[in-house]
């Protein structure tokens, strides 16, 4: 048995010291952004790299100690980074383990709902233990690291001296190469679970403050009465539509001629764009950031939000003399947090009494969805104004295979939708980044194609429609732009709904202008109030 102060070989081959820093490498400079991962950002010269050579030269007892320790940490850096890298490509944005502490519990549901819960905890054990496989493998490397820096043949200490001085010069001349990327990393995690602390605490003071709390009900929203409200969000329905020009070119057309078609119907449009809380995917941050008034940027301020008192605008609706609703096709579970919303009825898929198939995830077809909701809550006769919240579902992954839009007379419940049966399935189209915008630029279009005859079909004076996107679809699919907006659209036959926002200076038709405004999506709930109610809120 080697003692503490003999590495693990003495003498090892090539092809084993290659492996080895070139996963120390790895663990170093990977970045934790795919768009990234380049040749740049691995021709670095790392502090850390001679910091740890230097310690693993300590004698006996001590550079085993380093050894486990680096190990530890370097392991836990790759496997951190990789999490990174999903929640990135999924979200836009790095891992956050404060906001995010409740991914492992989501993602336990997830996995159990998919293969019950042996096979969940069988995928656990798996899970665990290859990261205990790869913190191994990086303590193999390390000591394989030992084994050269102790060889005889090599002035190991001489070597880190001159590599030392070689890094500092670099560093005085502000040359790049230089860095310390690994606790850069870390340092930048660590600031930011520290800096959501605090934002959570700010964030409280927030929700118990709310300036229409106190608005007379008979002026709440009094320029709206008698008006069917609906609210609808659109999934992924983001700004790279507008921008990448692969989409531009197909959905601008369809866009400029739908918006001409309303305006022959008589219908009013008006469009901009509003800056969503999240990107690529958790659609509910976006539907509590526009009812409540209030950035909902993560789990937990969503988590805090829904235990609070503060009024959403469903509930500012309902106070109104509203019948307020929600419509949530793809929810097939219990949903608690919907009672701190505010809604006389939520319809959940099995609500929606829908015959037809499945198009994969996607339980029923955008435009069943509208038409339960015409017969349910708009029929003709007495009854009270309806606010809902509704949530199109067609344009979310994996985009295949997609829906056709039928007469609206034909719809029924639903068993006509047999074209979920048509299409490459996704692990055909999933093989080609091209096809999977292909397809949700596609998915796209027939929501707007339906929504626009919904419009046409349905909409007399007293509809008002209210389109916007939940977020940017995944970073993939926009070829990682930076942008969260996505665009947002009042649709209405009475013309003092469409004069009653003259001052928000949105753009007339369904293409909102360079000039559009572009506003938080925290804000459009305080426009609202103040613009359709009687009185300003106190």
């Amino acid at each position: 048995m080697p003692s503490f102060h003999q590495p693990s070989s003495r003498n090892p081959n090539l092809a084993q010291t290659f492996a080895a820093l070139a996963l120390l490498w790895i663990a170093l400079l990977l970045p934790n952004r795919a768009s990234e991962i380049n040749a740049a950002n691995f021709a670095c010269l790392p502090l850390e790299a001679l910091l740890l050579a230097s310690l693993l030269q300590l004698p006996d007892i001590w550079g085993w100690l380093v050894r486990l320790a680096a190990a530890g940490i370097l392991g836990l850096g790759i496997i951190f980074k990789l999490v990174d890298l999903g929640i990135d490509q999924a979200f836009g944005r790095p891992f956050n383990p404060v906001l995010d502490s409740r991914f492992p519990a989501d993602g336990m549901q997830w996995l159990t709902g998919s293969l019950g819960t042996p096979g969940a905890w069988l995928a656990v054990a798996l899970i665990a233990s290859l990261l205990i496989w790869l913190i191994l493998l990086v303590g193999i490397a390390l000591g394989q690291l030992q084994a050269i820096l102790s060889s005889p043949r090599i002035p190991a200490k001489q070597a880190l001296t001159a590599m030392f001085l070689f890094w500092l010069g670099l560093q005085l001349s502000g040359n790049p190469i230089a860095g310390t990327p690994f606790i850069d990393w870390a340092a930048a995690h660590w600031h930011s679970a520290r800096d959501s602390f605090a934002d959570l605490e700010g964030f409280q003071r927030s929700v118990e403050h709310d300036p229409y709390a106190q608005t007379p009900d008979q002026a709440l929203l009094s320029k709206l009465r008698g008006k069917d409200v609906l609210l609808v969000f659109v999934e992924s329905y983001g700004r790279t539509v507008f921008d990448k020009p692969d989409y531009a070119a197909h959905i601008l057309p369809l866009l400029k001629k739908s918006g001409a078609e309303l305006q022959d119907s008589g219908i009013g449009v008006r469009s901009a764009f509003l800056t969503s809380p999240t990107y690529g995917g958790i659609s509910w941050l976006a539907h509590g950031t526009l009812l409540s008034g209030l950035w909902i940027d993560s789990q937990s301020r969503y988590d805090r939000l829904v235990m609070s008192q503060r009024p959403t605008l469903n509930r500012l609706f309902q106070r109104a003399g509203w019948r307020t609703i929600a419509v949530q096709p793809a929810h097939t579970l219990p949903w608690p947090q919907g009672q701190y919303f505010g809604y006389d009825k939520i319809y959940a898929a099995q609500d929606l009494a829908y015959r037809g198939n499945a198009f994969n995830w996607i339980t029923m077809p955008d435009q069943y969805t509208l038409s339960a909701i015409q017969r349910l809550e708009r029929p003709a006769g007495p009854r009270p104004p309806v606010m809902a919240e509704i949530a199109l579902i067609s344009s979310h992954a994996p985009w295949t295979p997609l829906p056709r839009w039928v007469d609206w007379q034909q719809v029924g419940d639903g068993s006509i939708f047999s074209q979920a049966r048509d299409g490459d399935a996704p692990a055909a189209v999933w093989q080609s980044t091209e096809r999977i915008r292909q397809q949700y630029r596609k998915s796209i279009a027939y929501v707007l194609q339906t929504l626009v005859s919904y419009a046409k079909t349905y909409g007399d004076d007293k509809l008002v429609i209210l389109v916007l996107g939940d977020h940017q679809p995944a970073s993939f699919v926009t070829d990682n732009s930076a942008s969260h907006d996505v665009p947002v659209h009042l649709i209405a036959r009475d013309p003092e709904v469409i004069r009653a926002i003259d001052s928000w200076h949105w753009t007339p038709g369904l293409i909102p202008s360079a000039q559009a405004p572009v506003w938080g999506m925290d804000v459009l709930r305080g426009k609202w109030v103040e613009t359709f109610s009687g009185e300003p809120g106190r």
